[in-house]
């Protein structure tokens, strides 16, 4: 068997935005994940579907693995051949332990790469307005670890941390935040020097207390702040209020699940984030192609039967155009059908293979599109419906309200559940419970459910487009908030409406 590869990534701090290009495009070719507990979900959320996933997380006094067993878990899935990314938060160089993962795999010659990552180090003080460096305060920066073993004491170079006169940044070491401060002040540092304490820095969590150094482990108890954090030590603290600039964002603070297919979020999800949001992605159902496409082969080859196409999702889209050029035709076989699409997102589908619809009712529900196709249509004309092959009858009942039409509803794809294989829909709402569910369909609605089992359904906000969607998600018991039009620019207005009452 051909022995396989380790990749040591670095996920960065937690935003999505802040993995590297490599880093992204080896992540989605792995076929095995070995994870840390703080990766963040919209990284967590980019893992392959069909990868084997492995949580080796660890946190202080908590260890799922030793770090032998996850050195041994590299070095057995590469020797079975597999491409293995060790997916690590921050940078796996800097106290990732990276180095004693890479030994096993040097020493029995298995390839191995490094793909470097943003450290929390830098980019989380950057996200609450501190410059680790500035001309007028310091010219060095120093991490350092603040952990430190159960039952011993700190074991930190405090004088020569004071005399340096640069910027601290101390990682994983709020548990030990008054043997820092405490130790900085005995060796000579001011009172008054400012410092901070920054919590989940770059997610909707993001929370900070800048303090004088004798004050911040009081202020830090009275506030509440948790891990993770890490500790800022030096003069470039007292800019965080002038330079903060992720709070003032409309959506900071916002939290939001998108359940839509994978490949049908992206500009929502684009959109969300640009005005502040944390945004996960966590699909609920996907959409699988036929395999027998017979009847749709068929109906292809008596196109010049059909006066009407008619497309209920943009999932179907590239089905039916795929199985049109099986048949080696192209979109100018369509020159005789006027084109019907229900919503913008489909006509936006349509519009990619150069199709612009004749046809897109005012409101995007199968029962409108069925009532404006029955009024419009002339007597005897016939009716190309290629859907899903559990579509709702509602546009079926309108269209055969005109008894002249000749209807030929023909299923061309399977709409399947989804579940996810690291992300639990269900600990995500327990763990964060002011998160929003984003719904763009009652299957999404039903495949959430199907995935999050034992979630607390009247807790659930739902943020739904349609009124068939805002159905299935009332009957279920959810929140139900509903976008004014079925539209991603009315969805995007919703999320900020929303948040903005529960400020």
């Amino acid at each position: 068997m051909t022995t396989g590869k380790v990749w040591l990534v670095g996920a960065g701090p937690s935003d999505a935005g802040l993995l590297t290009l490599k880093g992204k495009k080896i992540l989605e070719s792995a076929d095995v994940v070995v994870y840390d507990a703080l990766v963040g979900a919209e990284i967590l959320s980019m893992i392959p579907r069909d990868a084997e996933v492995i949580n080796v997380g660890k946190r202080a006094s908590h260890h799922i693995r030793k770090q032998e067993e996850i050195n041994e878990i590299l070095w057995e899935k590469a020797k079975e051949g597999k491409r293995v990314v060790r997916l690590k938060g921050g940078d796996p160089f800097l106290f990732g332990r990276g180095g004693e993962e890479l030994q096993r795999l040097a020493e029995d010659g298995i390839p191995f790469e490094i793909v470097p990552g943003v450290t929390s180090a830098v980019s989380v003080p950057a996200y609450n307005g501190i410059p680790v460096t500035h001309r007028d305060f310091c010219s060095s920066l120093h991490i350092i670890t603040g952990h430190k073993k159960q039952d011993q004491p700190l074991d930190l170079p405090f004088q020569s941390l004071v005399d340096c006169g640069g910027t601290l940044v101390f990682l994983m070491g709020l548990a030990a935040l008054s043997d820092i401060c405490s130790g900085l002040l005995k060796h000579g540092m001011a009172s008054d020097m400012p410092a901070a304490v920054l919590q989940s820095g770059t997610t909707a969590e993001q929370r900070r207390v800048v303090a004088a150094l004798a004050d911040l482990p009081r202020k830090v108890k009275e506030s509440g702040i948790g891990t993770p954090a890490i500790i800022v030590v030096g003069k470039v603290c007292s800019l965080s209020d002038d330079f903060a600039w992720l709070e003032k964002k409309e959506l900071f603070g916002c939290r939001v699940i998108i359940t839509r297919p994978q490949g049908r979020s992206s500009q929502l999800t684009d959109r969300l984030r640009d005005r502040g949001a944390q945004v996960i992605e966590i699909p609920s159902i996907r959409t699988v192609a036929l395999e027998d496409q017979k009847k749709l082969e068929s109906a292809l080859d008596r196109l010049s039967e059909y006066q009407w196409i008619a497309f209920t999702s943009p999932a179907g889209v590239p089905v039916f155009m795929d199985v049109l050029k099986k048949k080696r035709k192209d979109v100018r076989s369509l020159s005789g059908c006027r084109i019907a699409a229900l919503g913008s997102g489909t006509a936006k589908a349509l519009e990619q293979y150069g199709i612009f619809p004749d046809l897109v009712p005012d409101t995007y529900d199968g029962e409108h599109l069925g009532r404006q196709i029955a009024a419009e249509a002339s007597d005897g004309d016939h009716i190309l419906l290629p859907r899903a092959r559990l579509g709702g009858s509602e546009i079926v009942k309108e269209i055969e309200k005109n008894p002249t039409l000749v209807l030929d509803d023909i299923p061309i794809y399977d709409t399947l559940y989804e579940k996810t294989n690291v992300l639990d829909p269900a600990e995500e709402l327990r763990c964060h419970p002011q998160t929003m569910a984003v719904f763009t369909s009652a299957s999404t609605v039903r495949g959430f459910l199907a995935a999050a089992e034992g979630i607390e359904k009247e807790k659930i906000k739902a943020l739904c487009i349609g009124s068939k969607t805002a159905e299935a998600a009332s009957q279920a018991g959810m929140q139900v908030f509903v976008a004014k039009k079925a539209t991603l620019d009315s969805l995007e207005e919703l999320v900020c409406c929303v948040h903005a009452s529960q400020k």
